[in-house]
């Protein structure tokens, strides 16, 4: 398995990507890294060419990307505008094309969100017709989506691995597949016999933090949970990636012990 590090979730730059530290991530030894597509392409041409600049010279691959549309775009509800999602969405998907990226992660809470009075079931319905738009343009580049379940404080469609394989069934491509968030799944207690019986057909991807703060992992002691998720993993023959998406006070500091947490337990 390959283990990677999100950098917008510490990002200290301007711009929220997080590229700053992708120098010091390569030196921990991580084997890629996770850029947010709706950030960078909010970047200019030419800030966009820096950054790929540095992806590059820093000798660590861009594999995957999270954040896939900007939380001020409208997925869901009335104003629900897909003509200029798929818009944005073929931009946005060429510029991770250029990174090498090969998944895409589908979270987006905040564009996906069903406004409230709005019935969730046709929300539901306007994002699978979404992601069927989506699908034949994610395979011309050579990239996957992968359907992320987000806690219901972020945001009230999709909220269990379960719910993401629904919305996978719905859509009917093997270009949409989906990811299961360890902080996500534990936090809305779905229980490990969903990935049994889903994960084979539908995983495509991961991501990892502690429960409690949503921190970097130090060591299997710390929840319980942990080995019984592993197995599960392992269980449905999983062996792709697996992206830390963490909060950390001195994420250069805390890097190591988590790669190593992962070298050790997966």
């Amino acid at each position: 398995m390959k283990f990677g590090i999100c950098l917008n979730m510490n990002a200290a730059g301007p711009d929220g990507t997080g590229i700053e530290a992708v120098e010091k991530m390569a030196a921990a030894g991580f084997d890629y890294v996770e850029l947010p597509l709706a950030e960078m392409s909010a970047l200019s041409d030419e800030a966009f060419k820096r950054l790929e600049s540095r992806v590059k010279a820093a000798g660590i691959p861009c594999e995957t990307c999270n954040n896939f549309f900007p939380k001020t775009m409208r997925l869901t509800g009335a104003a629900a505008d897909h003509a200029g999602a798929l818009s944005y969405a073929r931009a946005a998907l060429d510029r991770a094309a250029r990174l090498g990226a090969r998944v895409v992660v589908f979270g987006s809470g905040g564009a996906k969100n069903v406004p409230e009075g709005f019935p969730l079931e046709e929300g539901f319905r306007q994002v699978a017709a979404l992601l069927r738009e989506l699908a034949p343009l994610v395979k011309e580049r050579g990239i996957a989506i992968a359907i992320e379940p987000l806690r219901r404080a972020e945001c009230n469609l999709i909220n269990s691995f379960y719910e993401g394989c629904r919305l996978a069934e719905a859509v009917g491509d093997p270009a949409v597949r989906v990811l299961v968030d360890y902080y996500h799944f534990m936090t809305e207690a779905e229980p490990v016999s969903h990935l049994l019986d889903e994960g084979a057909e539908y995983l495509r991807h991961t991501h990892f933090a502690r429960v409690n703060g949503r921190a970097f992992p130090r060591d299997a002691a710390e929840d319980a949970a942990y080995r019984p998720f592993f197995d599960a993993l392992r269980a449905v023959g999983y062996d792709a990636r697996m992206s830390l998406e963490a909060y950390s006070p001195d994420p250069e500091a805390e890097a190591p012990m988590a790669l190593n947490f992962f070298r050790q337990n997966l």
